[in-house]
C-alpha cells in the first residue's frame, strides 16, 4: 500500500513511524515532511495547505489511502477533496472540522447538546465585548473563533489584560479574520487532560491519557508554546474520571455532531479540565495533538493502519484498540529564543542508537547535513514500565543529542509523578 501523510512535524514523524508497522505498507509518501524524516518516508515540496497540490500528486502516485494530519488542511476540505477521488483518508470532512475550525461553534454545540464546559458569551462587536468585561468575573478566559496556530487563547489575570486581548483580536486583527468573532468565558481551575480518540462516527475509542507542558520554561513559567513534552497516562485520568467522560463527554459529542449532520471519523482529541465539579471541556481539536502523539502512539500495541481504516470504514466497533500499560514521556528540544525569535541552520547530531525514539518536528538539510529549521526541533521519547523510568530515560537520550542553542525543560513529568504520590 502507498500511504500519503499531509504534514510535516513531530507528530506526523510518530503517526509515520507507526504506520510502518505494517508490514503491507509499502511507500510513505510526507507532504511536505521534512529532512528529519526522510528515512522514514520520501518528502515532498508540497505544502499541507496546497490542496490542489496535495490531489495531483496523490492522483499521480495512485495513493491507496491518506492520513491529513494537521488542523488547517481539514478544515479547508482536503479530506472531502481527497475522498472524492476515491482514496479513502483518515481525518474529518470539513464540516465535522469546524469543531475545532470554530470555537464559537463548539461551545454552542456543547451548550445545545448539555456537554460540560466553562460558562461563555459570544462577540461580534468589541464595544460590546468591552462592556461586558466591566462586570465579568477575573480572570477570564478570550478566544479567537478561528484557527490561530495554536496562539488565539488569552488568559487574562486583570481586567486590563482582557481589554487588551479583546482589542488586540478585533481591532488589531492579531489572528486576521479569526478575531472578527470572540469567545470570553469562564476560567476553571483543576488539572488538565488530554484525551485524543478514535471515532468512526457513531464508536468512539478513546486512547491513553495524557498531560503536556505547554509553558516554555521550567516549573510551568514563560511563554505558552506548542508544546515542550508530555507524558501518558495522565494521573488525573483515574478508571472513575474516564466513565464520566465516556458518559458525558465523548459518546454525547459524537451524538451530537451525528445529530446536526457533520458525523466526525478521525482522531477526536479533548481537551479536558477536571473541576471540583467533575471534568469539562476546555476545547476540541479535530485531529492528533502535538506532542501528545508523541507519547500514545508509541504505546498503541494494536495495528495503527488497521485502526485508521476502521475509521473510515465505520467499522470500529469491531476494531481491536488496545494500548501498553507502560508509561512513556517526551521531551522537546527546542530552539533558544522559541516561541519569539531564535535562530536555524545549526547542525543537528542524533545518535544512531536512539534514532528511533527521535521524532523531528523543525530540520532541513543543508550541504548534506541535518540541520535546525523550527523552534521545536524534536522530541525525544522513551518508552518503560513506569513514570518514573520513562522519564529518567527520556533525559538520558536528550543528553545524547545536539545542536547549538538547543533548550529544554528538565521538569516533564514532574507534576505527574507528584500526582501519582498524592493519589
Amino acid at each position: 500500500m502507498k500511504i500519503l501523510v499531509v504534514g510535516g512535524g513531530g507528530r506526523e514523524h510518530a503517526i509515520i513511524k507507526k504506520l510502518k508497522e505494517n508490514p503491507s505498507v509499502t511507500e510513505i509518501f510526507a507532504l511536505p515532511g521534512n529532512a528529519g524524516m526522510e528515512k522514514d518516508a520520501t518528502c515532498v515540496a508540497v505544502k499541507a495547505t496546497d490542496l490542489d497540490g496535495i490531489c495531483a500528486f496523490a492522483a499521480e502516485k495512485k495513493v491507496d489511502y491518506a492520513v491529513v494530519a494537521p488542523d488547517d488542511p481539514l478544515v479547508l476540505g482536503a479530506v472531502d477533496r481527497l475522498s472524492a477521488m476515491g482514496i479513502p483518508c483518515f481525518g474529518p470532512n470539513a464540516n465535522a472540522a469546524i469543531l475545532e475550525g470554530s470555537k464559537v461553534f463548539s461551545k454552542n454545540l456543547m451548550k445545545k447538546y448539555g456537554i460540560p464546559t466553562a460558562r461563555y458569551e459570544v462577540f461580534t462587536d468589541m464595544d460590546a465585548a468591552l462592556s461586558y468585561l466591566e462586570s465579568a468575573p477575573i480572570p477570564t478566559v478570550i478566544k479567537a473563533d478561528g484557527l490561530a496556530l495554536g496562539k488565539g487563547v488569552i488568559i487574562a489575570q486583570t481586567r486590563e489584560e482582557a481589554r487588551d486581548a479583546v482589542r488586540s483580536m478585533m481591532e488589531d486583527k492579531c489572528f486576521g479574520k479569526s478575531g472578527d468573532q470572540i469567545v470570553i468565558e469562564e476560567f476553571l481551575t483543576g488539572p488538565e487532560v488530554s484525551v485524543l480518540s478514535f471515532t468512526d462516527g457513531k464508536t468512539v475509542k478513546p486512547m491513553i491519557s495524557s498531560m503536556d507542558h505547554k509553558r516554555a520554561m521550567d516549573n510551568d513559567t514563560g511563554l505558552n508554546t506548542g508544546g515542550m513534552g508530555t507524558v501518558a497516562p495522565n494521573p488525573y485520568y483515574t478508571p472513575e474520571v474516564a466513565r464520566r467522560c465516556m458518559e458525558e463527554i465523548f459518546l454525547p459529542t459524537i451524538r451530537a455532531m451525528e445529530q446536526e449532520g457533520r458525523p466526525f471519523r478521525g482522531c477526536l482529541y479533548f481537551g479536558l479540565m477536571i473541576t471540583p465539579d467533575g471534568p469539562k471541556v476546555i476545547e476540541y481539536n479535530c485531529r492528533f495533538g502535538d506532542p501528545e502523539t508523541q507519547v500514545v502512539l508509541p504505546l498503541l500495541e494494536s495495528d495503527l493502519l488497521t485502526v485508521m481504516q476502521a475509521t473510515t470504514n465505520g467499522t470500529l466497533a469491531e476494531t481491536e484498540v488496545r494500548f501498553s500499560e507502560k508509561s512513556a514521556c517526551c521531551v522537546i528540544m527546542a530552539s533558544a529564543g522559541y516561541p519569539v525569535k531564535y535562530e536555524k541552520g545549526y547542525p543537528i547530531t542524533i545518535p544512531q542508537a536512539v534514532e528511533d525514539h527521535v521524532y523531528v518536528a523543525g530540520a532541513a538539510r543543508r550541504d548534506g547535513v541535518l540541520v535546525t529549521n523550527g523552534g521545536r526541533v524534536l522530541g525525544a521519547t522513551a518508552v518503560a514500565e513506569t513514570l518514573p523510568e520513562a522519564i529518567r530515560d527520556a533525559y538520558d537520550m536528550v543528553g545524547t543529542i545536539h545542536f547549538d542553542n538547543a533548550f529544554y525543560r528538565h521538569d516533564i513529568g514532574k507534576r505527574a509523578l507528584q500526582a501519582g504520590k498524592e493519589a
